[in-house]
């Protein structure tokens, strides 16, 4: 199952899609169990009762969802915590050595954004670069975890993310600064699908990246230095996660950084996958340009 919301901003109403063999899925209502998908509702066995509302016929069919704008496929997190160079070849391409702990930073939650929404690129950018990411949605609290294993059980799903970043921001001279470069307005983009963490997995999942139809990024989770839930069970020895915020689980190779690609521009059309939780499609624009 599909978990989404669907609607304008801020009126996104909360609904699961069921692929069908053969044909187009089928889009449902969860209205009957909640007013939307957040970290309340997952931490209250969300996803095992959307499970059983299926099962049982509860749920309506929601018709016209397909002409229903995508939104992020859960409410604002309260954290969006980033893990950066988890890939050695993007380590690599970065000038830096794989780290021997998770690199960890975080982003303004303000930056979630649609998978399909029109994204601003900052007025004075020249260096804004797109990143490719699995994303982990947190379930119930993480905080002092004793295991990796004890993380797993606090995963709720996953999610197609684009950790979008401005270079000239982030990283040169002494005011160079991660959060500076990691905050920009629609800079993370989520969805279109949340899924269950029992229904994929996340430790063997395909992402690609392209602009402007042109291949970037090629690479799997099963290539991460950090996986999943050693994220999790990391980031809880310095910070409560809470259910529904968001872990950034690093980009592979084959960003602008690298020195291989130019760096995006307006117009330019981005689009990343993780295979099975979705593909985006970000059409990019000025910010503060009328017209």
């Amino acid at each position: 199952m599909k978990i989404m919301r669907l609607g304008e901003i801020g009126r996104e109403q909360p609904a699961v899609m069921v692929p069908s063999a053969g044909g187009p899925g089928r889009y449902y209502s969860l209205l009957p169990l909640t007013q939307d998908v957040d970290g309340a509702f997952l931490a209250s066995g969300g996803m095992g009762k959307i499970r059983h509302a299926l099962e049982a016929g509860l749920l309506p069919e929601l018709q016209g969802a397909e002409t229903l704008r995508i939104g992020p496929p859960l409410a604002r997190p309260g954290s969006v915590v980033g893990i950066g160079m988890n890939y050695a070849a993007h380590a690599a391409e970065s000038g830096s050595p794989p780290p021997e702990v998770p690199v960890v930073f975080l982003k303004p939650s303000n930056t979630v954004a649609g998978p399909f929404d029109p994204s601003p690129v900052p007025p004075n950018s020249s260096r804004y670069d797109w990143e490719v990411e699995l994303g982990i949605v947190i379930g119930r609290e993480a905080s002092y975890l004793e295991s990796v294993s004890e993380a797993e059980d606090c995963i709720a799903g996953y999610v197609t993310a684009n950790d979008l970043s401005e270079r000239e921001y982030q990283l040169p001279g002494a005011a160079g600064q991660w959060t500076k470069g990691k905050s920009l307005p629609g800079s993370t983009p989520l969805g279109p699908w949340l899924v269950p963490a029992d229904g994929i997995d996340g430790g063997n999942l395909r992402l690609r990246s392209w602009v402007n139809g042109e291949p970037r990024q090629d690479s799997k989770t099963s290539e991460l230095i950090f996986d999943a839930a050693t994220l999790v069970h990391h980031c809880s020895q310095y910070m409560r996660l809470e259910p529904g915020d968001v872990v950034l689980t690093g980009t592979p190779e084959g960003v602008a950084l690298s020195g291989r690609f130019p760096y995006l521009q307006p117009g330019d059309v981005v689009e990343v996958e993780v295979v099975g939780l979705g593909r985006q499609r970000l059409e990019l624009f000025r910010a503060g340009e009328s017209g």
